[in-house]
Order: structure tokens, then C-alpha cells, then sequence
């Protein structure tokens, strides 16, 4: 791991090929910019508490959920590996907030959720136009 300091050293991302890299990141892309494309267009035109809610549990869907994703392309990198559903329990809302404060774990994947999180937040309180307003 020649040139790589920092928190991140140990990262397991960086025990991956240039290829395994760069495959992992457009995944993780793909899987963040669809969630927060949803967070902002299931919150169009609604309340602020309701926005809020939508964005908190789509961020809660993304870090129950994604390790399936993830796994699914570490089947496609790695022999040997069985198939099996990885995907645990629901994570607690005390876990959520952990992850937005960015205290959960110093690696690239618990820092990369937090961030989602606070993305989704933005997205959804992002100011919004009345779509009753639209054809006028």
C-alpha cells in the first residue's frame, strides 16, 4: 500500500485490483446517486417533517440493503465465494445517527453511508417546486 496514509491505510478497498477498485466505486455511484435521485423525487411537494422521514428511510433501505448489492459484486471478482443472502437486520435509528455523525467506523464504506445520508437529507429538503404550479 505504497503512498497511502491516513485513516484509510487499512482500508479494505485498497486490497482490491485497480479494476476491483474502480468496479466498487462505479457500484457504489450507481447505488448513491439512484438513492438520491429517490430521496429527492419521492419528496417533491410534500410536508417538511414527511420529506425528512422519506429521506431518513430511504438512507435506512441503502445501508440494510446495499450489502446485497455488494456482495453480488464481490461474486463477480472472486471465486470460490457461495451464494448466500448477506443482508441482516434492519439497522436501529441510534445506528443512522451514528453513521450521519460519522462515529460509527473510520473507514471508506461507514464514512461513504454518512455522507448518503446527509445527501439524501439535502436532496430532500432541497427547495421544491409546486408541481401544481407547473403548467402555469
Amino acid at each position: 500500500m505504497d503512498g497511502i496514509d491516513g485513516i484509510y491505510a487499512q482500508d479494505s478497498f485498497f486490497t482490491l485490483s485497480l479494476a476491483g477498485q474502480i468496479g466498487l466505486a462505479l457500484v457504489s455511484v450507481m447505488l448513491a446517486a439512484g438513492t438520491v435521485f429517490l430521496a429527492w423525487r419521492l419528496s417533491r411537494v410534500r410536508s417538511l417533517i414527511l420529506r425528512v422521514f422519506v429521506a431518513v428511510v430511504l438512507f435506512g433501505a441503502f445501508v440494510w440493503i446495499s450489502p446485497q448489492v455488494y456482495y453480488a459484486y464481490y461474486l463477480l471478482i472472486f471465486d470460490g465465494l457461495p451464494l448466500q443472502w448477506v443482508v441482516q437486520d434492519p439497522p436501529s435509528p441510534l445506528f443512522l445517527v451514528k453513521l450521519l455523525g460519522f462515529s460509527v467506523k473510520s473507514d471508506l464504506s461507514h464514512h461513504g453511508q454518512g455522507l448518503l445520508g446527509w445527501l439524501c437529507l439535502g436532496a430532500a429538503l432541497w427547495p421544491q417546486r409546486d408541481a401544481s404550479r407547473l403548467g402555469e
